[in-house]
Protein backbone atom coordinates (compact mmCIF):
# COMPACT_ATOMS: atom_id res chain seq x y z
CA UNK A 1 0.00 0.00 0.00
CA UNK A 2 2.61 2.55 0.81
CA UNK A 3 4.29 1.75 -2.61
CA UNK A 4 1.51 2.62 -4.39
CA UNK A 5 0.67 5.86 -2.46
CA UNK A 6 4.26 6.98 -3.04
CA UNK A 7 3.78 6.17 -6.45
CA UNK A 8 0.91 8.08 -7.06
CA UNK A 9 2.58 11.20 -5.22
CA UNK A 10 5.57 10.84 -7.43
CA UNK A 11 3.40 10.43 -10.43
CA UNK A 12 1.03 13.56 -9.56
CA UNK A 13 4.38 15.87 -8.98
CA UNK A 14 5.89 14.89 -12.52
CA UNK A 15 2.72 15.47 -14.26
CA UNK A 16 2.31 18.92 -12.52
CA UNK A 17 5.56 19.76 -13.48
CA UNK A 18 5.04 18.81 -17.47
CA UNK A 19 1.73 20.73 -17.13
CA UNK A 20 3.70 23.99 -15.76
CA UNK A 21 6.63 23.79 -18.52
CA UNK A 22 3.86 23.28 -21.34
CA UNK A 23 5.25 19.51 -22.14
CA UNK A 24 2.19 18.16 -21.43
CA UNK A 25 -0.92 19.92 -22.52
CA UNK A 26 -4.34 19.76 -20.27
CA UNK A 27 -6.04 17.61 -23.10
CA UNK A 28 -3.48 14.69 -23.27
CA UNK A 29 -3.65 14.88 -19.79
CA UNK A 30 -6.86 14.32 -19.20
CA UNK A 31 -7.45 11.79 -21.58
CA UNK A 32 -4.25 9.67 -19.37
CA UNK A 33 -5.90 10.58 -16.54
CA UNK A 34 -9.37 9.07 -17.55
CA UNK A 35 -7.15 6.35 -19.20
CA UNK A 36 -5.94 4.72 -16.16
CA UNK A 37 -9.57 5.35 -13.91
CA UNK A 38 -11.38 2.88 -16.56
CA UNK A 39 -8.70 1.32 -16.65
CA UNK A 40 -9.04 0.73 -12.62
CA UNK A 41 -12.26 -0.15 -13.02
CA UNK A 42 -11.61 -2.59 -15.11
CA UNK A 43 -10.49 -6.93 -14.71
CA UNK A 44 -7.09 -5.86 -15.80
CA UNK A 45 -6.70 -3.99 -12.50
CA UNK A 46 -5.44 -6.54 -10.55
CA UNK A 47 -2.63 -7.58 -13.47
CA UNK A 48 -1.68 -3.76 -13.83
CA UNK A 49 -1.38 -4.19 -9.43
CA UNK A 50 0.65 -7.25 -9.84
CA UNK A 51 3.02 -5.74 -12.44
CA UNK A 52 3.93 -2.84 -10.53
CA UNK A 53 4.37 -4.42 -7.14
CA UNK A 54 6.68 -6.63 -8.84
CA UNK A 55 8.64 -3.98 -10.58
CA UNK A 56 8.88 -2.36 -7.21
CA UNK A 57 10.22 -5.28 -5.63
CA UNK A 58 12.32 -5.52 -8.26
CA UNK A 59 14.05 -2.57 -8.06
CA UNK A 60 14.12 -2.86 -4.23
CA UNK A 61 16.32 -6.00 -4.70
CA UNK A 62 18.53 -4.29 -7.18
CA UNK A 63 19.19 -1.03 -4.86
CA UNK A 64 19.81 -3.38 -2.22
Amino acid sequence: MAVTISAVVLLLIIVAIMLRTGYLRIGPALAAALLGFFAASTGLAPTINSAISSLASLLAQITA
